[in-house]
């Protein structure tokens, strides 16, 4: 038979409940219906047991569903009486079958109820096997215990067991396999009956230790709280379990919550006690070295020319500034910031050097020890320079140099900080230097521009012979549309279209619209254009009067090009007419609606005050997978955050797996319902390479809306990317985040409003010109976002904005149909308990409902206030079970873990296809059986309704006789009936007794499907 092993090791910082400031613990465990216990250890809060207990398992396949109940009492009287200090309960689903996959697990004690004054934590390695214990396999007690020969002898050794004790174990025996599912069947149709309803868990589960890094970061106190719950067996014939819990993901895939040494928790920043914005991240000291400039410097060669520059060293750490060619008195104004942490000498050297083609000559140098550079704290004044003698090799003062300096000691709240040189990039060259350092972006203002394409006059086609067949072009930047040719062939064609493009501040562009005549297949002869600058253009705010339509004249594409004068020169001209604006009242989306940042609309002054502050500290990430193991080199990993339009970007740390930004930044915030996106990349062009993309490790989505307010969240999110060879794990990054609210009444205020502009409403946007104009939207914030020193590139951009969540995906498309699944099935829930009402499967119950029902009949007043009482129960028994962890990347929802190979190479396939034919048939094929079920399902719903509208189309006659004289019937009898008889009436016969009841469908649905539809009706 199989075993389950539960080894109590310890437990730490116990409540004491004896009333002489300790207690006497131990531990009672419970598992299917078996209870076992520890020995007693007297007058310690801090007990070690190093116990085994073993468990028979009576059906391995039920392990998943059954839950370990784990509780702590304090010992009173021998036994006799007892405290209760806490439990824990594990579902069985965690539970490793091999003791090599048991790992040690520290679990916070829960309350038993809501005024339980419960604190501590205890210690468990629970695992099971196949097979009977072995001599090694028992009960032992410290490191001087002496294992017994059998089972039998361990559980004697448990003087303080309790009642409900099974059956000892038997002694070692050989089990039989081939009659191992035979047994576990028959076990399982005896305990059915037995079976109880368990209450819900929470499931702990193993997170598996990071690997040793050369330069490991502080300790990080972690909080021993996983929150992933899982259910208990399904109950279908109960519906008040109110909470349904569903599979967490797996635990490699899930957070950790921290405890970091934040300014936030402990009230000051360090030792320090000052007071500091940046509370969210880990306090880093660093060296800071400003160079300034240098006067008067010797020169050092024949020619009498001198191209200085300055070398800053400290210990095996150099960083130097550019040189200037001729130049006695160079101006550098260079910060160099080299980490506490990894400072390697106590004394800084700066050295003035002259540029040669051989060997660089020193001109002097200027030497510091660390024990005397001075502390600056912001908000502090910067440190203010000064000058220094320079020296020689000797360290004799030379007659001539002197260097301007500020060295002092400070933290990454420095606002020296984001323009330093740092150590932690001294492998990054001096001119690639710039894509390393800690950047804040803007995403350009973005509009709707509206054109409505009216008309035009007096066309002058090449051919005088034939009318033109005319469409119009429009071209804004790099986005163009066209209208459909006008339906009449004529020199005055009318369109009456009306186009949209995405134009952004500040208004440098043209459109151009050109007037063209389709002269054959794939032939078009230009007619005439026009060019108006966007600055130019009407700007609407809200849905007032449009702005007047203008004639445009249509110029040659000669004379467009020519300047004002030879524009005069045209004596006649064909005309167009436009109707251009700006609309204003939009919010341009260039994200996803479900999980937007920004829904200001784009004029400034419709927006909203702001409603809080959203703050967000980026510590550090570990167990990074290597990105350049081919180049000899690990990773040069670097975060990118967005909300709204403001883009962060963190420093890039240089070749290590466990990276330490601790760089915090803030947003305000417009709505609550909004997400904020972290990405982590690895640079690619550390070492000058242009052409290279750099490559993704991962990304995290949070809700601001599920979010506490003022409260610090810290975990570690998996990163966890989507490739063709399916998901993997890149490492996990630790975030702290905090969103506080400044106006709390507007706040609640902004759930009632609508989530988009007033416009989005009165003149909503079709959704495939939404999708098109989104698309447009990212591009230019790509391509703007790529303009910025250091570039923020485009695979960044596009990667954080998900700018191919639109395109097909199989694995999506069967995540979001188990997602309607998962809401089905809470219908089905109630359904199926209400089903057990009818067939009075709990007695007890059916009663109550009658009783019930039988007073809301009698009292309909009461209806209303029942079921919203009811809801307030329900909302407030769930806040116990309410998420303690802000939402994360779900690799179980999105079906990543087990998709398979070639959906995922179909999901990642460039658009058009460019696989070969018969992979591209294959996949042709299985897409039409999908969506032959969805016709199917499709059409059954059609069936339905439309079964439902011939109830009174007379398309059957005798149906709809029977029903409209059954009508007549019914509506007598209501009339003459009291409304409370004919509940009473209908209530009872629903929820009569089953041998009331006949297996045979009821006459209301026999009528039903025997009404006809058009589905006789399709060829």
């Amino acid at each position: 038979m199989a075993k389950l092993i539960v080894e109590v090791l310890d437990a730490s910082d116990l409540m004491p409940k004896d009333g002489q400031g300790s207690a006497s613990p131990f531990v009672e465990v419970d598992f299917d219906e078996q209870r076992q216990r520890t020995q007693t250890k007297t007058k310690d809060l801090n007990p070690q047991w190093n116990e085994k207990l073993v468990f028979n398992i009576k059906n391995p396949r039920d392990l998943e569903n059954q839950t370990i109940s784990v509780s702590v009492y304090n010992d009173q009287r021998h036994g006799h009486h007892k405290n209760f200090l806490g439990r824990v309960k594990i579902s069985g689903a965690s539970i490793p079958f091999s003791d090599s996959e048991a790992l040690v697990q520290r679990y916070p004690l829960d309350k038993r109820g809501l005024f339980s004054h419960i604190k501590g934590d205890i210690a468990l390695r629970i695992y099971a096997f196949h097979g009977s214990v072995g001599v090694a396999d028992v009960n032992t007690d410290g490191d001087n215990a002496t294992p017994s020969p059998t089972v039998v002898d361990t559980e004697q050794q448990n003087v303080n067991t309790v009642e409900d004790r099974t059956t000892p174990f038997p002694p070692l025996q050989e089990i039989n396999t081939n009659n191992f599912e035979e047994q576990y069947t028959k076990e399982t149709e005896i305990n059915k009956k037995k079976k109880k309803k368990e209450p819900e868990v929470r499931t702990f589960h193993s997170i598996p230790a990071p690997a040793p890094t050369p330069a490991p970061p502080p300790p990080v106190v972690t909080e021993k709280r996983a929150d992933f719950a899982k259910a208990g067996p399904p109950m279908a014939s109960n519906v008040m379990q109110m909470q349904m819990g569903g599979g967490g993901p797996r635990p490699e895939f899930g957070l950790v919550e921290t405890r970091p040494p934040l300014a936030a928790r402990m009230g000051y920043w360090g030792r320090d006690k000052t007071a500091s914005t940046y509370d969210l991240v880990e306090q880093m000291h660093f060296l800071y070295i400003n160079v300034v400039k240098a006067r008067d410097l010797p020169v050092m060669d024949i020619s009498g020319s001198l191209d200085p520059y300055v070398e800053v060293k400290l210990g095996n750490y150099k960083g130097v500034t550019r040189h200037y060619e001729k130049n006695q008195y160079p101006v550098w104004n260079s910060v160099f910031a080299f980490s506490k942490e990894r400072l390697q000498s106590n004394l800084i050297e700066v050295t003035v050097k002259d540029k040669d083609f051989g060997k660089d000559d020193i001109v002097g140098k200027v030497m510091f020890d660390i024990a005397e550079v001075p502390l600056r704290v912001p908000p502090d004044s910067p440190l203010a320079p000064q000058w220094y003698r320079l020296v020689n090799k000797k360290g004799e003062k030379i007659p001539h140099g002197e260097i301007m300096l500020a060295v002092w000691m400070g933290t990454q709240a420095d606002e020296a900080f984001p323009e330093a040189w740092h150590s932690d990039a001294h492998m990054a060259s001096q001119q690639n230097l710039v894509n390393t350092r800690s950047k804040v972006y803007f995403s350009p203002k973005l509009y709707y521009l509206r054109v409505h394409v009216i008309e035009a006059q007096d066309l002058l086609p090449s051919d005088r012979s034939r009318m033109p067949e005319a469409y119009v072009k429009l071209q804004l930047g790099h986005q163009a549309r066209t209208t459909k040719p006008s339906p009449m062939r004529h020199i005055n064609p009318v369109w009456n279209e009306e186009l949209m493009f995405v134009a952004s501040e500040p208004f440098e562009e043209y459109l151009i619209i050109d007037v063209a005549d389709r002269v054959g297949q794939g032939k078009d002869e230009l007619i005439g254009r026009a060019m108006i600058s966007v600055r130019n253009i009407a700007t609407r705010v809200d849905t007032s009067k449009l702005p007047d339509a203008i004639w445009f004249n249509l110029l040659k594409p000669s004379h467009a090009a020519d300047d004002d004068e030879k524009k005069k020169e045209v004596k006649f001209s064909s005309k167009i007419h436009l109707r251009i604006w700006i609309d204003a009242g939009y919010h341009v989306l260039d994200e996803s609606t479900h999980f937007s940042s920004d829904l200001q609309p784009s004029s400034k002054h419709l927006r909203k005050a702001s409603i809080g502050i959203l703050e967000l500290g980026i510590l550090s990430a570990k167990n990074l997978l290597p990105m350049k193991g081919k180049e000899g080199r690990i990773t040069d990993s670097y975060c990118v955050a967005k909300y709204g339009n403001k883009w962060v970007r963190t420093r890039t740390l240089i070749d290590t797996l466990a990276p330490r930004w601790n760089e915090q930044f803030s947003w305000e915030v417009f709505d609550p319902c909004t997400v904020v996106t972290i990405g982590v990349f690895d640079n690619c062009h550390i070492n000058g390479k242009d052409e290279t993309r750099d490559q993704r490790i991962g990304k995290v989505r949070i809700r601001l809306s599920t979010l506490e307010t003022d409260r610090i969240y810290t975990h570690f999110y998996p990163l966890l990317v989507l490739t063709r060879s399916g998901l993997r794990k890149h490492g996990e990054l630790h975030l702290a985040i905090r969103f506080t609210s400044t106006a709390w009444v507007n706040m609640v205020a902004q759930y009632g409003r609508p989530l988009l502009p007033k416009m989005h409403y009165v003149q909503p946007i079709s959704v495939r010109h939404i999708d098109w104009l989104r698309h447009q939207a990212m591009q230019i914030v790509a391509a703007r976002l790529a303009r910025a020193e250091p570039p923020l590139r485009r695979e960044v951009v596009e990667y954080m904005l998900d700018v191919d969540y639109h395109m097909f995906s199989l694995r999506r498309s069967k995540a979001n149909f188990f997602r309607i699944m998962s809401l089905v099935s809470g219908i089905s829930a109630v359904c199926r308990w209400f089903d057990g009402i009818c067939y009075w499967k709990n007695p007890l119950t059916t009663i109550l409902v009658h009783v019930l029902f039988l007073i809301l009949v009698c009292y309909p007043e009461l209806i209303l206030p029942t079921i919203f009482l009811y809801l307030f129960v329900i909302g407030l028994w769930n806040y116990r079970f309410r998420p303690r962890a802000p939402p994360h990347m779900d690799a179980r929802l999105s079906h990543a873990e087990n998709a398979h190979p070639d959906e995922l190479d179909e999901e990642f396939d460039a658009f058009p296809i460019s696989q070969p034919t018969d992979l591209v048939r294959m996949r042709y094929d299985r897409l039409r059986s999908v969506a032959g079920r969805v016709q199917t399902v499709v059409g059954d719903l059609a069936t339905q309704g439309e079964r439902a509208l011939a109830i009174l189309s007379w398309r059957d006659p005798r149906a709809t006789a029977i029903f409209i004289i059954l009508a007549l019937i019914w509506a007598v009898f209501l009339y003459v009936t009291p409304f409370q008889v004919v509940a009473v009436l209908i209530g009872l016969y629903w929820l009569r007794h089953p041998r009331f009841r006949s297996k045979l469908p009821s006459v209301p649905v026999n009528f039903f499907k025997r009404l006809p539809s058009k589905s006789d009706m399709l060829l």
